[in-house]
């Protein structure tokens, strides 16, 4: 049965979440240090709004990594997919030039955050008759000139159009088109040399990582063929979709490194929407997912925001709630997402009359999802709580719940239809006055919203409303008594 949703929208925390912090940070020092190992993906920004946020949010706010949408030259079109249809290798497309590219790059290292690009490897453009790319190149469905032709690429010769039909057969999905993409011999030496250029001339402008798109679309030794021509040490995370009974799992690509865990946001909505938190006290291994060390996880991304079955922006406070869980469990390796608010499923990002990209304005036209301040200040939680184990676990058999992450920070979050009252929470913190992070933002030893009162036993006391949370962590101690104005 599904649980009453409506006080949620009402509720005082959502107009905290949706309105910027009035609270900026100092500067992140230059160069990240290892407890920052936040993902955000800013979906399709382009390059000087990726640059400008890198400075003014990320690295204040303590995320580690940005992943960029794919930067090559690419199809032309007004649809968000559009940048995944390569035709070049060029670092041109409706996102920005190769110099502000750069440029980005820079920006972001100077402000304490890494850059991860999103790498489509596994094929080119789709079956539309080629034509013209973003940035001039001619191309067809099998021919790109001074780059591929057709024995570059598969020809699986099934299903009529060469489009994969039937998942439980490990050769069509590996050799058959995906969607019509033209797919890439990627076992062929010359292929896996151009990736590899392509790759490398990506590392040359400091890149500092790669999500491989549609890995499940290639064997893992082919990615692992990639990875061995790179120029330098780069941090991979693959796109593999589970499909329960499926020949193709997620668990054949931990050895090139981090995958993408689907099942975790699906499992973590479905909780929230019809089930009771306190069956999360074991989430991770327990239900299936990949060990916790290989797991890239999110509520949710760019495909399954349009997919379904996940919380996206639409769902507003209860999504806030399922990115604190994320950003407070130890469970994977988190990314946040940050979208564009769209009523089709085609719709690209803002753009103007020749669909070039424009700079991002938050909460217009662009959701901003990483800048909601319960999320943004749970980064800093996050980091503050790296390698420490849950403890204290407390549940009412209900949505009610709450843990420490032992000696570094505590949650209790609710999602009950009536507010928590009158309870005390041990939390094996030191004695001190901590910035509740959910609703108030820490910075020069100070908070601008609620304090709450740690004893000399570790025990505090709240009051907590109804589709709420109190979060609390070393990092957000008070220092000074006064309040920020």
């Amino acid at each position: 049965m599904h649980r009453r949703r409506s006080a949620i929208l009402a509720s005082g925390l959502v107009a905290g979440l949706l309105a910027p912090t009035a609270v900026t940070a100092p500067r992140a020092a230059a160069a990240p240090s290892g407890t920052r190992k936040v993902i955000v993906q800013l979906f399709e920004w382009n390059w000087p709004s990726v640059a400008a946020e890198c400075q003014s949010t990320l690295g204040p706010k303590g995320y580690g990594y940005v992943q960029v949408s794919p930067p090559q030259e690419h199809v032309r079109g007004p649809q968000w997919w559009v940048a995944y249809q390569p035709v070049s290798y060029r670092i041109e497309s409706r996102k920005g030039t190769r110099a502000q590219f750069q440029s980005m790059v820079n920006t972001c290292h100077a402000a304490g955050v890494k850059v991860i690009v999103d790498a489509v490897v596994n094929h080119m453009s789709g079956q539309d008759g080629g034509g013209t790319g973003w940035a001039g190149s001619t191309y067809g469905h099998y021919d790109y000139p001074g780059t591929y032709q057709t024995q570059d690429f598969h020809h699986c010769g099934r299903n009529g159009n060469d489009d994969i039909v039937n998942y439980n057969d490990r050769y069509e999905v590996q050799n058959c088109e995906l969607v019509n993409l033209a797919d890439l011999r990627t076992e062929s030496d010359y292929v896996r040399g151009r990736l590899a250029a392509y790759l490398n001339d990506l590392l040359s402008l400091g890149v500092d990582g790669f999500r491989m798109d549609a890995s499940k679309h290639m064997p893992a030794a082919d990615i692992a063929a990639l990875k061995s021509r790179l120029s330098r040490p780069a941090y991979l995370v693959q796109e593999v979709i589970h499909g329960a009974g499926e020949p193709i799992q997620p668990g054949e690509y931990t050895g090139n490194g981090d995958v993408h865990e689907f099942r975790y946001g699906k499992d973590l909505a479905r909780v929230f929407r019809s089930e009771r938190l306190a069956y999360l006290r074991n989430f991770g291994e327990a239900w299936g997912h990949l060990p916790s060390g290989s797991a890239a996880v999110f509520v949710d991304n760019h495909d399954t925001q349009r997919d379904g079955g996940v919380l996206t922006y639409r769902d507003r406070g209860i999504y806030a709630l399922a990115n604190a869980f994320m950003l407070a469990w130890p469970y994977g390796s988190p990314t946040v997402m940050s979208s564009y608010t769209f009523a089709s499923r085609d719709q690209g990002p803002p753009s103007d009359g020749g669909n070039r990209t424009l700079n991002t304005t938050c909460y217009s036209g662009w959701e901003c999802e990483h800048r909601w301040p319960v999320i943004a200040n749970m980064v800093g939680f996050r980091n503050a709580t790296e390698g420490a184990g849950v403890a204290n676990w407390y549940d009412n058999g209900n949505n009610h719940i709450a843990f420490s992450r032992a000696g570094k920070g505590y949650l209790t979050l609710n999602d009950e239809d009536n507010a928590i009252t009158g309870r005390s929470y041990y939390t094996g913190l030191p004695a001190g006055r901590y910035c509740d992070v959910i609703h108030g933002t820490y910075a020069n030893g100070a908070c601008n919203g609620p304090v709450v009162t740690v004893d000399g036993n570790g025990w505090f006391a709240a009051d907590v409303p109804a589709h709420d949370a109190v979060a609390i962590h070393l990092g957000a101690r008070l220092t000074r008594p006064a309040a920020l104005g």
